[in-house]
């Protein structure tokens, strides 16, 4: 199925999913600058922290109106995610969050007074690029399949090594934790919450509510709620652009590539697809890390 029976075959439910998925990524977009802005003023008022966010900070966030806003913004930014993925394929919706970072980065520019510059905006470009390339791949070949209990328990497994890694590392690191620590953790994170709503969405729909899949919810929740901390301190240390790059590039790659791995959903694909496969996911991530080496404000 090349991508355009992809979406010739998509339902008028599943075209819905579309327009949805995008009036989240503005959601997205707009949260990210509320959120961004009231974690600036709470740090500016404790004059900045390092080892990340403590409780008195993540608090005092409560106070703060404009966290206030991007965080219902951001919940309805969700709650449409979640939306889109029970209308449509994770890979027609997913990969259309790329378009908050573009809407981040001119919102963040004309609010800030803070003028991108040629190599910011090619990073941001490689980003879109590279997430539409990666995802574009994986319509071409991807086979959407039921996702068995022994799938499921190895999803979790190592989302359960993969937390306790990043749990241990901020632990032991947190002192030398930057942005980009940050933002690669939640990004990580946030591509297996897709996975897992995913699944637990389908299963949703099927009646098919036993212990494994009330251990998904679980999951899904505490891996939502550490990358939702991770996400206010990546708030905290760089701009908010940089945040939306690195989610919107990290968390698609990351569910894509389980969906690949794990679900053997494109165990079809030819090696030319594999390799573009790895080229596109490069240059998406060669673009968050320039991003966060030369944005203005990240250079501040």
């Amino acid at each position: 199925m090349d991508i355009t029976d992809q979406f010739q075959s998509l339902t008028p439910n599943q075209w819905l999913g579309i327009p949805v998925a995008l009036v989240g990524a503005v959601f997205l977009a707009l949260g990210a600058q509320f959120q961004h802005r009231g974690v600036g003023k709470v740090e500016a008022k404790h004059g900045g922290q390092t080892g990340g966010m403590g409780f008195s900070s993540l608090f005092a966030l409560l106070s703060r109106p404009s966290w206030v806003i991007g965080t219902v913004l951001l919940g309805l930014a969700i709650v449409l995610q979640l939306t889109s993925l029970y209308l449509s394929p994770i890979i027609v919706v997913q990969p259309l969050g790329a378009i908050a970072l573009v809407i981040t980065a001119v919102l963040n520019s004309s609010l800030s007074g803070v003028k991108l510059d040629r190599i910011s905006i090619r990073a941001i470009l490689l980003c879109v690029a590279g997430v539409a390339l990666f995802v574009g791949i994986a319509a071409l070949f991807a086979e959407s399949k039921p996702v068995s209990d022994g799938q499921l328990a190895v999803i979790l497994a190592l989302l359960g090594v993969v937390t306790m890694g990043f749990s241990l590392a901020f632990a032991f690191l947190r002192n030398r934790f930057k942005a980009i620590g940050y933002i690669i953790a939640s990004g990580v994170l946030y591509g297996f919450v897709a996975t897992l709503a995913k699944v637990v969405i389908d299963r949703g729909k099927t009646g098919d509510f036993e212990w494994l899949t009330i251990t998904c919810i679980v999951a899904l929740i505490a891996a939502a709620a550490l990358g939702a901390y991770f996400v206010q301190n990546a708030y905290a240390s760089g701009p908010p652009d940089l945040v939306i790059a690195g989610l919107t590039v990290i968390d698609p790659i990351v569910a894509v590539a389980i969906g690949v791995v794990v679900l053997q959903e494109a165990a079809s694909a030819p090696l030319w697809a594999v390799v573009a496969f790895l080229a596109a996911g490069g240059l998406a991530v060669y673009g968050v890390f320039q991003l966060a080496k030369h944005h203005p404000q990240a250079q501040r």
